[in-house]
């Protein structure tokens, strides 16, 4: 039986992970046993080789899928713009994945705005079959609701693709008393939520408040809507985020535990796995 929906963090390895996670070849393997699902960002900075995403597939189950960032050549540098080269060359890089790819996550950064959307349509419409992304803005123009909200809206509705939701409430509504939690906030977009209905299954990436039990009012919302998603079969991802990576897998088993309350028939992804003498799980 497939999981109702994916379930993740930002990366599939941690020092803080290594004892916590069931045993297993490689990070990767320790990891895919209890989260379904993850976001690539490695492939923002830096190309994976060929022989890298071979191994990467033959550690994974079929049900597991990669949420891989476009690299910032293609979202960042070139806005989007003239990028056939370069999209074409990455796409052949994670051939191998076929077959455990999400959607690419289109991640477009503040200064992408209004007058950057035909580079957005064209890169979309040229994406080779079944190829599909969830785009995801930060300009101010795409959350006052104005015409350029309703444009980008509009052209996602179109193709049938997800706006991504980056959720970072709980992560300001936090005292910046550490280091890891001072440099999130600043390096996070604090902009408002705008959830777009579509048809595509939703991805919403959330980073936490630093206390884990802090996360529990941000998250019931989640798990309201979640669980409304679940029922109508839409797949959503979830990704959970924490200012100290290390702390990131935590939140997930506390969002399980949650949404697991609220749709205690599902077949979720298994974060229960545990060494007795840790305790996290």
């Amino acid at each position: 039986m497939p999981h109702p929906y994916f379930l993740g963090c930002p990366q599939w390895q941690h020092p803080d992970w290594n004892r916590v996670l069931p045993p297993g070849q490689s990070p990767l393997a320790c990891y895919s046993q209890v989260c379904n699902s993850v976001e690539g960002n490695t492939t923002f900075y830096a190309t994976p080789s060929p022989s890298q995403c071979e191994r990467w597939r033959s550690q994974v189950p079929d049900s597991f899928r990669f949420l891989f960032k476009l690299p910032r050549q293609i979202t960042h540098d070139r806005m989007l713009a003239g990028v056939d080269q370069p999209l074409r060359a990455f796409l052949t890089l994670l051939d191998p994945l076929q077959d455990v790819l999400g959607p690419l996550l289109l991640q477009l950064p503040p200064a992408f705005g209004p007058e950057h959307l035909n580079n957005l349509w064209y890169f979309i419409d040229t994406l080779p079959s079944p190829l599909t992304c969830a785009v995801e803005v930060r300009h101010p123009a795409f959350f006052d609701k104005g015409s350029a909200e309703r444009e980008l809206n509009r052209g996602l509705r179109e193709r049938a693709l997800a706006r991504v939701c980056f959720d970072t409430r709980a992560l300001f509504a936090a005292p910046a008393t550490d280091e890891a939690t001072r440099d999130a906030q600043r390096k996070k977009p604090r902009l408002p939520l705008h959830l777009l209905p579509a048809d595509a299954p939703p991805v919403i990436r959330y980073i936490g408040h630093p206390d884990l039990e802090a996360n529990r009012p941000f998250l019931q919302p989640w798990v309201d809507r979640v669980a409304e998603w679940i029922t109508r079969d839409k797949y959503p991802y979830i990704f959970m985020h924490m200012p100290d990576s290390g702390d990131a897998l935590a939140l997930a088993r506390l969002w399980n535990e949650l949404l697991g309350q609220r749709v205690p028939t599902a077949d979720f992804p298994d974060l229960r796995q545990e060494e007795p003498q840790i305790g996290l799980f």
